[in-house]
């Protein structure tokens, strides 16, 4: 009898203080078993009664407020997997160094064949000019050059991009 009267007054209470459909439900269900567990110290029907159930239902709201405030943001997975992967300056400038150091491990010819075309960005044909060599034998030199480099980046585990 006592669902029967206030559910709808409680759950349009609830609603309009929560804006949320599901919160509401849950606030109504809990006011009401409460309800029923005091039911030998509240009387049916009157208008005390009908006081307490809002005033339990705005304290049941008040409180989830205030729990919900005491907690930390929560953060979806997409998001935090986002922030997790996302390459920054530190990453970059560690890259750069590694790169910086393995090309000081190969030879002269290797690193100043791999420097002319991929830092200076020169063709294979202005390389071969530049340094003095037959066009074939700068892109046999960068052939190789890569091979090694690639060799010293993965023994440092390093995976070239």
């Amino acid at each position: 009898m006592l669902y029967e009267q206030m559910a709808v007054p409680l759950f349009s209470f609830a609603l309009r203080l929560t804006r949320d459909r599901t919160v509401a439900e849950d606030v109504v269900q809990e006011v009401l078993v409460r309800a029923w567990r005091r039911a030998d110290h509240l009387e049916p029907g009157s208008d005390a009664l009908r006081g307490w159930l809002f005033a339990a239902a705005r304290n049941l709201i008040t409180d989830m407020w205030r729990a919900k405030a005491r907690r930390p943001a929560i953060v979806s997975c997409d998001e935090a997997v986002d922030v997790a992967v996302t390459a920054d300056d530190v990453d970059r400038v560690l890259r750069r160094q590694t790169l910086d150091d393995a090309l000081y491990q190969l030879t002269p010819k290797h690193r100043d064949v791999l420097i002319q075309i991929y830092y200076e960005g020169r063709s294979l044909a202005e390389t071969a000019h530049r340094l003095g060599v037959p066009l074939g034998t700068v892109k046999s030199r960068a052939h190789n050059a890569l091979r090694a480099l690639r060799m010293l980046l993965q023994e440092i585990e390093v995976q070239p991009r």
